[in-house]
């Protein structure tokens, strides 16, 4: 007969022994340094990716335990997200252009140039489109990450053109940001304004969706020796074409084709805002384009300026007089309506005349949401 264990000894059931670090913390989480290993890129490529991929450090509750009992300075990732990168398209792109920098650097150095010419004609870049889509499956999504998006477009748009960016960049950060004005201007959109030391903030409702964003003084910007732009510019690179899939469906929504065409000559002229033409869906001009501006044939003198003050006050006194005749007519008070209500013609009897020393693209997106009339002198 087979002899049986007492109670109180506890029997084990024979098995292979877990090994270290293959369950728990040190599992679910990497360092850095692991995940540069396992996706084979540099510390470049890989800050690129986590921005482009919204994937950022972790913080574990034991740092020993998920550092395999080390307790060295470490930046840890979720396990999973690392592997979620091993399939993104965009790190073979990242591939693809080292070795093609590599081809080209050699061509260069051997003096061949066409070869060289051939090679930079031929590489293609890496689009994003399929990004977008993935961090944003829905448009109110899109719409609530706007802030830094638009403050971020609008503050490169200012910038001068340096070694760290270049004029193209600038360009189409003045461009996107032009096309933002003229939705928020055409969609009346704008809420608030307020005036910091920084700048100013502003305030629309998108589609219930309140969209808050900051414009700089127009001072002259001196770049920051301690900044570094290939962070930046990556953070631009995902914006710009998050607000290119933005633009076009809100332009969609109130039947404008996007992007608007630009008028060049108007724009030389210093237009501004009115050098960008606006069509329908349907191919047709526009009837009530953004006036801004009423057209001047010739340059405004002081005195015609003085003059059409004067006729404009003498013209609200009137007005004035008018209403306080109706109202000693009416034998009940009218009822004072909400402010929402009275907001699209808060100025539309009185006009204003903006001198040259004056921003005129910061009072530009406010008028049409409040109408009046103002020129510039």
């Amino acid at each position: 007969m087979g002899r049986t264990a007492p109670a109180h000894i506890k029997t084990v059931r024979p098995g292979l022994k877990k090994k270290k670090g293959t369950t728990g913390a040190a599992r679910n989480y990497v360092t850095r340094n692991q995940a540069l290993k396992k996706l084979q890129c540099t510390l470049s490529d890989f800050r690129r990716l986590c921005i482009l991929k919204g994937i950022y450090p972790r913080e574990p509750r034991s740092r020993k335990k998920a550092n395999r009992g080390s307790t060295a300075a470490a930046s840890f990732y979720y396990q999973k997200d690392i592997a979620y990168l091993l399939h993104e398209p965009v790190l073979q792109k990242l591939r693809d252009h080292k070795a093609f920098a590599k081809k080209l650097s050699r061509a260069l150095g051997r003096k061949e140039d066409g070869l060289a010419k051939n090679l930079d004609s031929a590489h293609e870049g890496y689009r994003i489109d399929h990004i977008i889509k993935e961090r944003y499956p829905v448009f109110t999504d899109a719409i609530r990450d706007l802030d830094d998006a638009l403050s971020l477009i609008i503050l490169f748009a200012n910038l001068p053109s340096t070694n760290h960016v270049s004029p193209k960049v600038i360009a189409n950060c003045a461009r996107l940001a032009a096309e933002w004005q003229i939705f928020v201007m055409k969609s009346k959109a704008l809420k608030h304004v307020f005036l910091s030391i920084k700048g100013i903030y502003y305030q629309a409702e998108i589609e219930g969706q309140r969209v808050t964003w900051l414009v700089p003084y127009a001072f002259t910007q001196n770049i920051p020796v301690d900044v570094d732009f290939r962070i930046m510019l990556t953070f631009l690179e995902l914006y710009q074409t998050l607000l290119g899939f933005v633009f076009y469906r809100l332009f969609q929504n109130i039947n404008l084709v996007y992007p608007p065409k630009l008028d060049f000559n108007m724009d030389e002229a210093g237009a501004g805002l009115n050098a960008l033409i606006l069509e329908s869906s349907n191919q047709a001009l526009v009837a009530d384009q953004i006036e801004t501006n009423e057209p001047t044939t010739g340059r405004q003198t002081a005195k015609n300026v003085r003059n059409e003050i004067k006729s404009l006050i003498s013209a609200q006194s009137n007005a004035q007089e008018e209403e306080g005749d109706k109202d000693e007519q009416m034998e009940v008070d009218p009822v004072v309506e909400s402010n929402e209500e009275d907001e699209p013609g808060l100025f539309s009897p009185y006009a204003f005349f903006l001198s040259r020393e004056v921003t005129r693209p910061m009072l530009e997106v406010r008028s049409p949401n409040h109408p009046s009339r103002h020129r510039s002198t």
